[in-house]
């Protein structure tokens, strides 16, 4: 049985509460361990920075007030401990990430105030998807941006850079969604037997050779592995909850293999970095030094973490962006490491709760894509930073630096609530239609 609107509205205004409080005194906190004073401007910047925490909890009780009352805190917390650590290493970044925190709450109330029903986004779906495509081509135009460790995913507009990446994943999400809800029941109708697996008419599986290949073209032209691999991995997952058919997990990851495979062949950043993952100690001052120093970090964290502000400052090159979860297992150890990953866990579930609860089939698809977007993303980069996995240079939502991630990632969560809002108020619309009582003239 789902919360009333105002128990749960009152839930979050506490979540957010503690989370306040939490963020206060880790920057506090971070701030004695680096210079043994508090900093001057700690009052300003609770006021601040918590003041638009608070404004997204308003909007929320105005335009969606029977959302999850978890999505937003959980969000806060972690955009509010990354930029404790952001403040910690770099006082000029800090600056700017509290700027694109603004940009990316009001982008939040903004989304909320505009797609009062997720609807909406179905209809306009082949101009989304036309956006997201330009959008993710558009580092490649003439003159467009630099390329920045061999990957180039960036715009620049006079003195503003951005990654035009970033809300290209959203547009896709939207337009993968709405696509497969028109071709679903197609796409389920398996009529052609190779070996033990049942597939469609080919010409239905044509979207998903698109996918393959367009992320081949991205990951060929911007060497950008990760923005690559993110795409696929949407495509493949929404279109296997909308199909209910494992066929299409088997053959999107044979698809996936042979594109690694031919990645690692044919191009030498992909080389590298699998040859970093594999050993990186085989060049520990070169091209291992990054991963080599990060092992370092969160070995010298242990279990408690050496405290927030009194880790090696500098030690790992984009330690802000990149390998900022590095910084987070140093200083807060392996707990505070694991109260982060628990963190996405619990967002990355309230999503797919927020999925399973909505009847609108391009609403569920569309949770489930977004949902995916954030918790394969804080995957890979998490799973980089640890060996898990070869880096692909992702950032870690709300927690690294970075304004496009920011902002993209805030309308994400924006989205995520009016999908939770929505998936609440119908059940209870259609109560309310079931309980009404006949008319003078109807049946008995």
């Amino acid at each position: 049985m789902s919360l009333p609107a105002a128990l749960r509205r009152r839930t979050e205004a506490g979540l957010l509460v503690l989370v306040g409080l939490v963020v206060g005194f880790a920057y506090a906190l971070a701030s004695l361990g680096s210079s043994a004073s508090l900093p001057a401007d700690v009052v300003p910047f609770l006021g601040v920075v918590l003041g638009l925490f608070v404004a997204a909890h308003v909007a929320v009780r105005r335009l969606a007030p029977r959302a999850d009352p978890l999505l937003v805190p959980l969000a806060v917390l972690l955009n509010g401990l990354g930029y404790v650590f952001i403040a910690r290493l770099d006082e000029e970044l800090a600056g700017q990430q509290a700027a694109w925190t603004g940009v990316g709450v009001a982008a939040f109330v903004a989304t909320l105030a505009v797609v009062r029903r997720v609807r909406v986004l179905e209809r306009l779906r082949y101009t989304v998807g036309l956006v997201g495509v330009l959008l993710l081509l558009a580092p490649l135009a003439p003159g467009a941006g630099p390329a920045i460790n061999g990957s180039k995913i960036w715009v620049r507009i006079g003195p503003v850079g951005f990654q035009p990446g970033e809300f290209a994943k959203l547009a896709l999400a939207v337009f993968i969604a709405a696509y497969l809800v028109e071709r679903r029941e197609l796409l389920a109708t398996a009529v052609r037997r190779i070996g033990p697996v049942r597939l469609p008419e080919p010409r239905h599986l044509a979207p998903l050779l698109v996918a393959w290949l367009f992320a081949l073209v991205v990951m060929m032209f911007e060497r950008d592995l990760g923005s690559a691999l993110l795409f696929f991995v949407l495509f493949l997952t929404v279109t296997w909850v909308a199909t209910g058919r494992a066929a299409y997990l088997v053959m999107g990851t044979g698809l996936f293999a042979a594109g690694a495979l031919l990645a690692w062949r044919l191009f030498s950043h992909v080389q590298v970095r699998v040859d970093m993952w594999l050993d990186p100690w085989q060049d520990p001052t070169g091209r291992g030094y990054q991963i080599v120093q990060s092992a370092y970090a969160l070995a010298w964290g242990g279990v408690g973490g050496t405290g927030l502000g009194l880790g090696i400052d500098g030690r790992i090159p984009y330690q802000e962006t990149d390998f900022i979860f590095a910084i987070v297992g140093e200083e807060l150890g392996l707990v505070g490491a694991t109260a982060v990953v628990a963190a996405f866990v619990l967002l990355v579930g309230r999503g797919l709760h927020a999925a399973s609860r909505i009847e609108d089939p391009f609403a569920k698809l569309l949770a489930c894509g977004l949902t995916t977007l954030l918790g394969v993303q804080a995957f890979l980069i998490m799973g980089g930073v640890t060996r898990l996995l070869p880096l692909t240079g992702v950032t870690l939502p709300f927690v690294s630096y970075g304004g496009s991630s920011l902002v993209s990632n805030w309308v994400l969560v924006a989205l995520l609530v009016r999908v939770s809002d929505q998936g609440a108020t119908e059940p209870v619309a259609e109560a309310s239609a079931q309980q009404v009582p006949a008319t003078a003239g109807g049946p008995r």
